[in-house]
């Protein structure tokens, strides 16, 4: 179905080849896994795929890279739609339309199709992909999980052979995401679909794809069955790492597999939940409500949080976690009740006062970014925020070293967006540090220093409020943790507590050892296990 030849790829001015003389094939109804650590070129190699690259970037192409027996050479992108669909990081970024329906059937209008053809085409997709509740809704009220699946659904309205998928869940609670995930599972077993994946939540999806593409952002590209490319590289959901750990035999891909291999052995006593410690209150949420229009996101929601907290919202996308991180980030005057951070109002508070007091990194990071390149943007930061030249600098490097200082942040990729945005808030050292959806697009490497640098931060006394569906990080990081459901508490306690007690937002090791109370690869590895075989 697609087949590289000889296949480079470099950027301009750049001192590294994202490919070099790439050659294998995908098969059709091929489910394929694109991983990378972030800004290794995964999404590069998607371009390639659909001849983005080099039709409409500066990369320079050498190779020949053929799908359905056309070549991305010499046709465009638009020329490869019957053949070929795309659905992007941002579902909502690629909407033409207002209405899902609508949204669904322009593929077919812009390319001049009969109105019965597209009425038909129409009313499959939205059966096979179960939209019939939502197929008059405005898109903008569509929850992540259902914009995904809108996305899906005007990708396939024009019967491609290939569809390519760039993180599909990495904005998706873990219910929507399995909800997805089902989809492109069902299209490709049921319908015969060819589809390429890229994702940063292996746990998520190792399990049932057939091959796996490594992207090692030197030219190098590692490619075999998930167990074959668990075993060679450090990029490693936690069932992999714990497998390792313990030198089993075999890896497991799944949480059934590391089931089965450790139901005989022998534990120490299970973890207690830690009591967790009031210490001085510094946010106080009284009575809040907010509304969009005739839609309530959060109803009379009463909160405190205080200082040196880690404190996680979780819950279903369009659950009002946003909401309620942008009315303590003050960004959001549409409600009514009361916020107090450090007994001010966060929405009266203008300029440095602000930006010392609450650090806020939204979901769509690009939002904070006006400068050219990422050295300017962060020379900026420095600038506007009176602070030592190179201090948002030596912060950025801590998070990532891959990030082109000559790029324009908006042409970085979306992980490493992220990674800027936080520097950039990180740099001011703020009390409050206000994170929504902080690990979107970042890989495992990324997440680990990330983790130790928020550790840090609230041992030395700044409150960490987050809104993550990353259960992992959530588990490593988080000593409280809030679940939301339609604007309200339904949960609020130790992390611990509440992650082991819920199935849908319990991480891996909870997963498989449901009776010991373990979160973490590090409580598994600090308990005294016996009895293990590693050949099992």
């Amino acid at each position: 179905m697609i087949t590289f030849s000889n296949v480079s790829l470099i950027y301009p001015n750049s001192r590294k080849t994202i490919l070099e003389n790439l050659t294998f094939t995908v098969d059709e109804s091929e489910l394929i896994l694109v991983i990378g650590l972030t800004g290794a070129g995964k999404s590069s190699f998607m371009k390639l795929i659909n001849g983005v690259i080099p039709h409409h970037t500066s990369g320079i192409l050498s190779g020949e890279i053929i799908v359905d027996g056309k070549t991305t050479n010499l046709l465009k992108p638009g020329e490869l739609s019957g053949v070929i669909g795309i659905v992007g990081q941002n579902p909502l970024n690629g909407f033409v339309t207002n209405k899902v329906e609508d949204e669904i059937a322009f593929g077919l209008e812009t390319n001049g199709f009969a109105p019965e053809v597209m009425r038909k085409r129409v009313e499959e997709l939205i059966d096979l992909l179960s939209l019939q509740s939502i197929r008059n809704r405005n898109l903008n009220s569509l929850s992540g999980g259902e914009q995904q699946r809108v996305a899906i659904a005007s990708a396939l309205v024009m019967n491609p052979k290939v569809l390519v998928l760039d993180e599909p869940t990495s904005a998706l609670d873990p219910i929507a995401a399995e909800e997805v995930l089902a989809i492109i599972n069902k299209l490709v077993h049921d319908l015969g679909l060819t589809v390429i994946m890229a994702e940063h939540k292996l746990e998520r999806v190792i399990h049932f794809v057939d091959r796996i593409v490594l992207v090692n952002g030197d030219g190098k590209v590692d490619i075999g069955t998930p167990a074959e490319v668990m075993s060679r590289t450090s990029i490693n959901p936690p069932i992999v790492k714990i497998a390792k750990k313990l030198n089993l035999k075999s890896i497991p891909l799944s949480v059934r597999d590391l089931k089965r291999v450790s139901m005989n052995w022998k534990f120490k006593v299970p973890i207690k939940s830690e009591v967790i410690q009031h210490n001085k209150q510094v946010i106080e949420v009284k009575n809040l409500e907010v509304s969009y229009q005739l839609v309530k996101a959060i109803s009379g929601l009463n909160l405190q949080i205080h200082a040196g907290e880690i404190v996680a919202l979780m819950g279903r996308n369009g659950a009002g976690k946003s909401s309620l991180l942008r009315a303590i980030a003050g960004a959001n005057n549409n409600h009514s009740g009361t916020v107090k951070v450090l007994d001010k109002n966060p929405a009266l508070l203008v300029g440095s006062q602000l930006v010392r007091l609450i650090g806020y990194v939204p979901q769509e990071p690009a939002d904070l970014f006006y400068g050219t390149s990422v050295a300017k943007e962060c020379q900026s930061a420095d600038q506007d925020n009176q602070l030592a030249a190179g201090t948002t600098q030596k912060i950025l490097r801590q998070l990532s070293t891959g990030i082109d200082n000559a790029l324009h942040p908006r042409d970085i990729s979306e992980g490493q967006k992220l990674i800027l945005a936080i520097a950039i808030v990180l740099a001011t050292d703020p009390k409050i540090l206000i994170l929504d959806e902080p690990t979107r697009g970042l890989d495992y490497q990324a997440k680990e220093v990330l983790v130790e640098i928020l550790s840090k931060l609230a041992k030395s006394g700044t409150t960490i409020i987050m809104a993550s569906h990353d259960v992992e990080l959530v588990a490593e990081v988080a000593s409280r943790v809030i679940v939301m459901a339609e604007g309200e508490l339904i949960a609020d306690g130790d992390t611990r507590s509440v992650l082991t007690s819920s199935p849908a937002f319990a991480p891996q090791m909870a997963k498989v050892f449901t009776k010991q109370n373990w979160l973490t690869v590090n409580d598994v590895i600090s308990a005294d296990i016996g009895d293990i075989n590693p050949d099992a």
